[in-house]
């Protein structure tokens, strides 16, 4: 005699409860700006029989609860999961409250102003003002000033930290310019640059000890106090010394990713700069016609300014062309090892 099946046992089925417990659980060990579908939800093997009706009850109590929070993606429902502390702050906020702090827990790191809250929400100015005030008064949010609309009052979350577009990075200091903090950095950016860019010759080899005569060199020796200058060169050199050209070829000169790492390791800044900061105070540089980008652009080079010189004399812009400041113009005479006729730094120069 066959013996007859029991029907199952509905105690052996989870509860509503346990399979909410379940998929928060799930969804709250991934990150929390992740967004879940359906399918995704389904494929944690959760819910029993991947019913979607029990998905569904189960996806409702959590937004009820507000651990879920419903969204839309491609025209189809998702969620994202939210942490439990806020979703206690938004049931002890009212509806208008709530609604208003959702709009600026969006807002992220980028803040949103009052104006935008107001047209996106529709409530009255007084009611909005109201929910802005006991959101801050519970430490919810926080207003921050944008340097780029300094006028208009934006609100975050008061946990966060404003992005570097809305403080404007290290060179505002509560949103104004530290013009003293942004001349420091470009001026020792300046000074770096330079030490890369041009090669200071001691006296001997410039003919700056006028007093003692002109000191004639080989073209060998000539080379030789040059590659030993550029090994023994500081970071960093003031334009009050003579400044002659690198020789062609000349790869040295600095790149962004170099200057920005000799600023952070010099102890200048408060903050590690970033390349992105760096280049806009390049840009300034430039702009300004201290720096030049060469190589592609990828690197820098100091221009070498119209100063004073030490015989009286005011510089002009033939200070730049290659004879006068050819690191071996004492050489250069008539039938010497360098001449008019056969020189090739000036070819070389062209060539670079």
């Amino acid at each position: 005699m066959a013996s007859a099946s029991l029907p199952p046992d509905p105690s052996s089925n989870p509860t509503t409860k346990e399979l909410t417990n379940a998929l928060y659980a799930q969804c709250a060990s991934h990150d929390s700006s992740k967004i879940f579908t359906q399918s995704e939800l389904l494929s944690f093997s959760i819910i029993p029989q991947n019913d979607p009706s029990t998905l569904h009850a189960v996806t409702t109590a959590l937004t009820s609860s507000g651990l879920f929070k419903l969204m839309s993606k491609d025209g189809k429902a998702c969620w994202r999961c939210v942490k439990k502390e806020d979703a206690a702050k938004y049931k002890s906020l009212s509806p208008e409250e709530a609604l208003v702090y959702s709009y600026i827990e969006s807002s992220a790191r980028e803040g949103i102003w009052t104006r935008t809250i107001r047209m996106r929400t529709n409530l009255h100015q007084t009611v909005m003002t109201r929910c802005l005030k006991t959101l801050e008064s519970k430490n919810y949010i926080k207003s921050v000033k944008n340097v780029k609309f300094p006028q208009k009052k934006t609100y975050m979350l008061a946990h966060l930290q404003p992005s570097e577009d809305v403080t404007g990075g290290p060179f505002y200091t509560d949103g104004v310019l530290d013009e003293e903090f942004v001349h420091h950095m470009a001026k020792w950016s300046e000074r770096y640059i330079v030490g890369r860019s041009w090669w200071f010759p001691p006296p001997t080899a410039a003919g700056e000890d006028k007093g003692k005569g002109k000191v004639k060199l080989s073209k060998e020796q000539a080379e030789d106090l040059r590659s030993k200058e550029l090994a023994d060169r500081d970071i960093g050199r003031d334009r009050s010394r003579i400044m002659l050209p690198m020789p062609p070829g000349y790869t040295g000169y600095p790149t962004v990713p170099e200057i920005t790492k000799a600023v952070n390791a010099s102890g200048l800044s408060g903050v590690m700069m970033k390349e992105a900061e760096m280049r806009q105070l390049l840009d300034v540089l430039c702009w300004d016609g201290r720096l030049l980008k060469i190589i592609d652009g990828e690197r820098y080079k100091a221009v070498r300014q119209v100063i004073e010189e030490e015989s009286g004399g005011a510089g002009s812009g033939s200070t730049e062309a290659p004879c006068r400041r050819c690191p071996v113009f004492d050489l250069c005479e008539e039938g010497g090892p360098v001449n008019a006729s056969n020189c090739e730094y000036f070819q070389d120069w062209l060539a670079c």
